[in-house]
């Protein structure tokens, strides 16, 4: 068997002021073809695990290009047509062959093309002709189109919201490759649309215990290959977005679709009960301060550049000045200028410094004041799970009992291992500031005492029944408070 791999992925929040070029890719993850690191980042586990498991087979595995680049805003529409064309050049070159299997995000938009993956898809599709096998993972925060569904044979999707599991979906997706490649199985893909714009923490119920349930079925039911939840990216304004379900069985469609559409409508009867309470900033740090032990975590979640802003926030960080707060650290401030400026000065060093809230209204004031730069670190990481995260040069600055880490490459806080990276223990501290929604929960929820989660400012969209969408349809809730009728049923 000839089988050919790449991975193309990032996450478009529509609403975010930050362009993504090539040069976006370039920092967070661009590997021609077979230098992609033994290590996946998020969406890029399809090419690792195929190579154990064409190398377990004896097949050839052909790489392609893989890029990666972190949440921002619209991409560049020639460098999307860029880095898809380099691909489907080096899928051309290497026909004939018997399989793709592609490493996607599935929430990209460019400037152009409001379904980039569709594009995609449908392209190779074009090119290997409608016989040979066409399949992929996606992260579940992504938008199902029709087109997309059209072009493939199967999607796999990520299950766990922190994503936990994408090697996991990875060998899923290729396990039924392999079986269907082999003969043994001949998959189906059946999709149920929710009509629903909601989030989805696997981290705690009720969505915990329906990731279980669909682990259990595909365990128990040997007609079903693998169940998915496409949970939707609510700061994509298309009009695809919302939640869907995937059952994908050995040829029973009709089955498949009933239980999409079940495990669809479950979650519908459940909508508006699966986001974790969060509380504003000043209610986040009295509390942090009056916890008789730490660390306590407070998670800027709506500041989280694995969601497209900026990670350049300083509401919590007011607060936490004007509240007197100390021994606590935070990590990060998006501010490359900051960093400059900072690693110019040296380690040592005391400067007048002002940084933070560049990007867009909503993020609070840029801070003034006279801190001492601790660490700088060139080419700073650190760890997701499997894989490694980068965040460019960094700094650690103390300023009025308050170290802080900024970074010139957006990331969100996904490790303590960001901390330690700049001299930082986070154990020690009284209080730690994270910027993420949830992927962070998997690491610190190891180390924190507690965990509050804080809607401060507004530099993201987070309230689908009010956000200023142009292009999503309304016909879905909570738009629309029961599309499917089932009140009036």
């Amino acid at each position: 068997m000839r089988i050919f791999t790449a991975a193309l992925a990032t996450e478009t929040n529509t609403f975010s002021p930050i362009c993504v070029d090539r040069r976006a890719f370039e920092e967070s993850l661009y590997a021609r073809p077979g230098q992609h690191p033994e290590t996946p980042t998020l969406c890029t586990a399809p090419i690792t695990v195929g190579r154990k498991v064409c190398r377990d087979k004896g097949w050839t595995l052909i790489e392609g290009t893989a890029a990666w680049a972190d949440p921002a805003g619209l991409i560049n529409r020639k460098t999307y047509e860029d880095l898809r064309d380099e691909i489907l050049g080096q899928l051309q070159a290497a026909m004939p062959v018997d399989a793709v299997v592609l490493g996607l995000h599935g929430a990209m938009v460019a400037d152009g093309y409001i379904d980039p993956e569709g594009d995609f898809l449908t392209r190779i599709r074009g090119i290997i002709g409608p016989d040979i096998l066409l399949c992929a993972e996606l992260d579940p925060h992504s938008h199902l189109t029709e087109k997309r569904v059209a072009a493939v044979d199967f999607f796999v999707v990520f299950k766990e919201f922190p994503h936990t599991d994408f090697v996991d979906r990875a060998e899923d997706l290729w396990k039924i490759a392999v079986d269907t490649l082999e003969g043994r199985v001949k998959p189906a893909m059946s999709v149920f649309d929710c009509r629903m714009i909601d989030v989805f923490p696997t981290s705690r119920e009720p969505m915990r215990s329906f990731v279980d349930k669909l682990i259990e079925i595909e365990a128990s039911d040997p007609d079903v290959l693998s169940l998915s939840v496409i949970h939707g990216f609510m700061a994509g304004d298309v009009p695809e977005l919302g939640t869907k379900t995937i059952a994908i069985t050995d040829a029973r469609p009709e089955k498949g679709q009933a239980l999409a559409r079940a495990l669809g409508m479950e979650l519908f009867a459940k909508r508006g009960t699966f986001m974790m309470p969060w509380m504003d900033e000043k209610q986040a740090v009295r509390l942090a301060l009056a916890a008789t032990s730490g660390p306590v975590v407070i998670a800027d979640m709506w500041d989280n550049p694995g969601g497209g802003t900026a990670g350049d926030a300083t509401v919590v960080l007011e607060e936490l000045l004007a509240q007197g707060a100390t021994d606590v650290a935070i990590g990060m401030i998006w501010d490359p200028i900051a960093v400059q400026i900072c690693m110019a000065a040296g380690e040592g060093a005391e400067i007048p410094l002002r940084f933070g809230a560049k990007s867009a209204p909503g993020t609070g004031n840029p801070v003034d004041g006279l801190v001492k730069v601790v660490k700088v670190q060139p080419s700073a990481e650190m760890r997701f799970g499997d894989s490694i995260a980068p965040f460019g040069d960094a700094a650690h600055i103390h300023l009025a009992g308050i170290d802080i880490v900024l970074s010139s490459v957006r990331v969100q806080s996904y490790d303590p291992s960001l901390f330690t990276a700049l001299g930082i223990d986070p154990t020690q501290k009284r209080i730690l500031v994270i910027k993420s929604t949830n992927h962070f929960y998997a690491a610190f929820s190891k180390i924190a005492a507690e965990i509050l989660y804080c809607s401060a400012g507004s530099p993201y969209p987070n309230n689908p029944a009010t956000n200023p969408y142009r292009r999503v349809r309304r016909d879905i809730w909570p738009i629309m408070a029961d599309p499917h009728g089932t009140e009036a049923a």
